[in-house]
């Protein structure tokens, strides 16, 4: 093979020394050639060189395996559906012809060649190859490129999602970090309990991405409501509760947001986290296990949170306590193998809060 690093190559597969001299000659200025004595080591080079090759120029006539048998194990394995087969042979019969391009062949060129015109022949299907490569790799070029900026309006949409809760913490007087320990419990009683039976670790960690939505829709009520110190007035909590409605609508209004594979945890997360087991919850009054369970694992979170939190209106309850009060249905009626498998946990969640504290110096 001569000069195979610089120019595109060509494999000769023929048992006449002198017709491949000949084939050489008029294609070795523009082609590194490869030369085979048969269709047993065509074969081998082609298999050793598929992705390299630009054309192959085959007899048919020649011991061991012939150009047709050749051509049967390239139909098997698609070769020249990629790369252009050219048949060159004294046996230009109809059969021959017609089985040669059932096969996949490209031309079929007679023996003995005129140079001009195989040539001819040859580089113009050549370079029909060669246009229909580029535009094949310019379209995965273009799919990978699309593909990547899909991915970074996904991700951006669910960063700009994550930002939106963590503003609406501030908002709140909250200290941010409400929306991370709700992402924290959650993943860990999915991972750590029989709650996640069933789910992926892709599930959970969609799940958990999901979490940090849960009060996104807080941004649409008003600051004094937020904020008030001590108890909401009857329509005050009528008004407070519309931010799990809202929150669900603004999810669904990010076109990023919507084609996320989190989209329907978190839509259903920010609708229905304050559902209860009772059917006592909003806003749709769902009961037991209506309320998926992922849901329900959330709106545990956050009343966990909230109770062993400081709030604008409440100082922070032991941990103690704040399982009692849940165990208890002070904080609405959650379902029995919820609570086990919290209760089951709250030490490892107790563990993580302590660290949280420790890393903060408090």
């Amino acid at each position: 093979m001569r000069d195979a690093e610089r120019k595109p190559i060509m494999l000769i597969v023929d048992d006449d020394a002198i017709n491949r001299a000949i084939l050489a000659n008029i294609f070795e200025a523009d082609y590194a050639i490869l030369e085979a004595e048969n269709g047993a080591e065509g074969w081998q080079w082609i298999r050793a060189h598929a992705d390299a090759l630009s054309a192959v120029l085959l007899d048919v006539v020649m011991p061991e395996m012939n150009g047709l048998e050749l051509m049967r194990h390239l139909a098997q394995e698609g070769f020249a559906q990629k790369t252009p087969v050219f048949l060159i042979t004294a046996d230009a019969s109809n059969a021959t012809m017609q089985e040669a391009y059932s096969l996949g062949v490209m031309d079929v060129i007679s023996k003995p060649v005129v140079p001009y015109i195989v040539r001819r022949r040859v580089e113009s299907v050549v370079e029909l190859f060669e246009a229909r490569r580029r535009l094949s790799a310019q379209v995965a070029r273009q799919q990978d490129q699309l593909l990547r900026q899909a991915q970074q309006l996904a991700q951006m949409g669910i960063g700009m999602v994550e930002a939106l809760a963590t503003a609406i913490e501030f908002r709140s007087d909250e200290s941010g970090e409400h929306v991370r320990r709700i992402h924290d419990i959650t993943c860990h009683l999915l991972r750590h309990t029989p709650l996640g039976a069933g789910l992926t670790e892709e599930d959970i960690q969609l799940i958990g991405m999901a979490s940090i939505t849960h009060d996104v829709g807080k941004i649409a009520i008003p600051d004094a409501i937020l904020n008030k110190n001590g108890r909401l007035t009857k329509e005050e909590y009528e008004i407070m509760k519309t931010h799990a409605q809202k929150g669900a609508e603004l999810l669904a209004q990010i076109p990023q947001m919507r084609s996320h594979a989190a989209f329907r945890y978190a839509y259903d997360i920010a609708l229905h986290h304050h559902e209860r087991w009772d059917g006592r919850g909003y806003p749709d009054g769902l009961v037991g296990e209506e309320t998926p369970v992922w849901t329900q694992i959330v709106a545990l979170a956050d009343v966990y949170d909230a109770l062993v939190s400081k709030r604008c209106y409440k100082e922070a309850y032991s941990f103690d306590t704040a399982v009692h009060m849940i165990v208890e249905g002070q904080c609405g009626i959650f379902g029995p193998r919820i609570l086990e498998h919290f209760q089951a946990a709250e030490p490892a969640l107790r563990k993580m809060y302590l660290r949280g504290m420790e890393g903060k110096g408090i």
